[in-house]
């Protein structure tokens, strides 16, 4: 239901074709298969490596460095705001997607591999090249989980579609902690460790120096994305052509958006969520998107230690959607989220307090005058440390999130409108796309500081807690 358009219910006729029989075949694979090779770009690029490379080396001062970013972040949101909830509205219209899809991963290939010219000495990509490239892929990868999403029934059947959901996730968790640990024994850990298993310089040559194993990632997702495309392309079946011209398909899909989004005002309770749910989503969206800039800015680390920080997080991220499921069931979905917010509020006020000679405002540490925790190349000191496990708790609490908020709707919604309200959820995750990363620009700039940017996050968080007091059900049971 969720994934078959933003705004219709499955048909009956649609629904007795393409119900399967709860087994993932081929088509499905491959559709999972997709997701497990654009999951890496939001990784290795915008979280750990590539943006907090173009922070603190080509922009040279992370502050700054975070400021930029968060702006161009803001410009791709209102981008994303303004188009794709039409383009999910119309994608139904349209019959066949995957010639879109086509084009859009065809212009994201090469977007990201030029990615790799943005040297640390500008003297390839400016840091203004640099960032309006990013947001046009930013924008392409939105546009593409809309397509790639309204082909799940048609890959998998209503019958399989969570286990071909649940496989992409999988995969999109794996191939990025396999990549990160690829780039770390490849490019990261040569030179510095002398292990047996490790290289004795980066591979290909490239040169520390010039930050090629930063840049590198670069050319690698492009890779991975081609490479993960390809099934889909092959083996998933596109929906039949209907003859809708593109104009025409978007009008109507407009028509059916207004429409849901009348359903959906009928219903206070489920309203009001999701009202909330666009503060919430986005704020823990853009505590994803700025965590690597923020660690690297704050906590002096390298792309070593950002490296071994992805690698760390990714993990976890898998086990918060196994916490999220238990506490599901302890607590009921809707206060399961409500943890999930307040437990994130929790982290990122950690967070502000944390500094390489400083653990949780109170406590001061002097690097020079304690002794390493290990003899390993990453991580020796307690700041460190106690940062990791910070980040351990918001990895758990907010990917559990994603998994407890669909489930907090299907308590508040009645069964026959479940097309309609799961539509409304998909616009309200890009309906403020923009909100977050304009406080974390404003916080930036008003305040000097990375913590002042983060400081708006903690705002739209606490104003989504505020919204959910309201909302009555999402308990335990279907209303």
């Amino acid at each position: 239901m969720e994934t078959h358009g933003v705004s219709a219910p499955v048909d009956a006729p649609l629904a007795a074709q393409l119900g399967g029989d709860g087994r993932l075949g081929r088509g499905g694979v491959a559709w999972s298969i997709f997701q497990g090779g654009r999951d890496p770009y939001v990784i290795l690029m915008t979280i750990y490596i590539f943006m907090p490379y173009v922070a603190s080396v080509m922009v040279g001062d992370p502050v700054r460095g975070q400021e930029t970013i968060s702006r161009w972040q803001q410009y791709a949101g209102w981008i994303v705001m303004g188009t794709a909830p039409f383009l999910g509205a119309a994608v139904d219209k349209l019959g066949r997607r995957k010639g879109f899809l086509a084009l859009i991963v065809g212009a994201m290939i090469p977007l990201i591999a030029s990615l790799w010219w943005a040297k640390p000495d500008l003297t390839g990509l400016s840091v203004a090249a640099t960032m309006a490239i990013a947001m046009i892929v930013n924008v392409l990868f939105a546009y593409s989980e809309v397509l790639h999403n309204s082909l799940l029934i048609r890959a998998a059947g209503l019958g399989s579609a969570h286990r071909a959901s649940g496989l992409a996730l999988a995969l999109g968790n794996f191939a990025s902690v396999l990549a990160l640990a690829f780039t770390a024994w490849a490019f990261a850990l040569p030179g510095k460790v002398h292990w047996a298993f490790v290289p004795a310089a980066p591979l290909f040559g490239l040169d520390p120096a010039a930050h090629e194993p930063q840049r590198v990632v670069a050319i690698l997702c492009a890779g991975i994305l081609l490479v993960g495309a390809i099934p889909l392309f092959l083996f998933t079946p596109d929906a039949p052509r209907t003859g809708v011209p593109f104009t025409r398909a978007v009008a109507q899909g407009a028509g059916d958006l207004w429409a849901m989004l009348k359903t959906v005002r009928r219903y206070r309770d489920a309203a009001i969520y999701l009202a909330s749910r666009m503060l919430f989503v986005d704020g823990m969206n853009a505590v994803l998107f700025f965590a690597g800039v923020y660690a690297i800015g704050v906590m002096k680390w390298g792309a070593l230690e950002m490296l071994a920080y992805g690698i760390l997080l990714s993990v976890m991220a898998g086990l918060g959607g196994l916490a999220a499921r238990w506490l599901d069931a302890a607590v009921g979905p809707k206060n399961a989220v409500r943890i999930q917010i307040a437990m994130t509020i929790v982290g990122l006020v950690a967070f502000l307090g944390m500094a390489p000679d400083r653990i949780l405002y109170l406590w001061a540490y002097d690097p020079a005058a304690n002794a390493p925790l290990w003899s390993g190349p990453v991580f020796r000191q307690w700041p460190d440390v106690v940062f990791i496990l910070i980040g351990f708790s918001n990895a758990v609490f907010i990917s559990g999130q994603y998994a407890s908020s669909r489930t907090t709707l299907t308590r508040l919604t009645p069964p026959e409108q479940t097309g309609a309200f799961f539509g409304a959820y998909a616009v309200s995750g890009v309906a403020t796309a923009w909100l977050a990363p304009t406080l974390v620009t404003l916080g930036t700039r008003i305040t000097h500081s990375q913590q002042g940017g983060f400081a708006g996050i903690i705002l739209l968080l606490a104003l989504s807690l505020v919204g959910l007091s309201f909302v009555r059900g999402g308990g335990r049971r279907l209303a």
